[in-house]
């Protein structure tokens, strides 16, 4: 496992004598959003550009070709599943949210901004409710804003 870029919070610690999947399964448990890539991912790129184009800033840590066989599976996905298929892979709120496929459907469908801000990792404004007593509305997107890779 590579030094890690944190988008915020807490700092890593990493102990040797850990196993990879208690690491990994830890790193999950202490930060919100997080991102498990190898280092000549491409695709880790367009993951981290859609979330900071959202205002999210997630932790990305590079695993070794052998520790990805270490990550949880998304509920959805067979377990058989190569681990090279869920490279980077994303978790939100300690649960898979798989690969950037996964990623950027749960963004187009509106989904991804309100699991963000239901994590904490970010938040809304709002104006013209500061003198009603309730809490502020979360903001609904019309339209999901579109983010393209293209391949070269």
């Amino acid at each position: 496992m590579s030094s890690p870029t944190a988008g915020g919070g807490s700092g890593l610690s990493i102990d040797e004598e850990e196993t990879a999947e208690t690491r990994i399964r830890r790193l999950i448990s202490e930060h919100p959003l997080i991102i498990f890539s190898r280092s000549s991912c491409c695709m880790c790129h367009v993951m981290k550009k859609l979330l900071v184009t959202i205002g999210v800033h997630p932790t990305v840590i590079e695993l070794d070709d052998h520790e990805f066989a270490s990550l949880p599976r998304p509920p959805s996905h067979d377990t058989l599943i190569s681990s090279r298929n869920l490279s980077p892979a994303v978790f939100i709120g300690g649960t898979c949210v798989g690969g950037l496929e996964s990623l950027v459907a749960l963004h187009l469908s509106g989904h991804l901004v309100p699991k963000l801000v239901e994590v904490g990792v970010l938040w809304l404004e709002t104006m013209g409710n500061e003198g009603n007593g309730g809490p502020l509305p979360i903001i609904e997107q019309s339209e999901p804003l579109i983010f393209v890779a293209v391949r070269l």
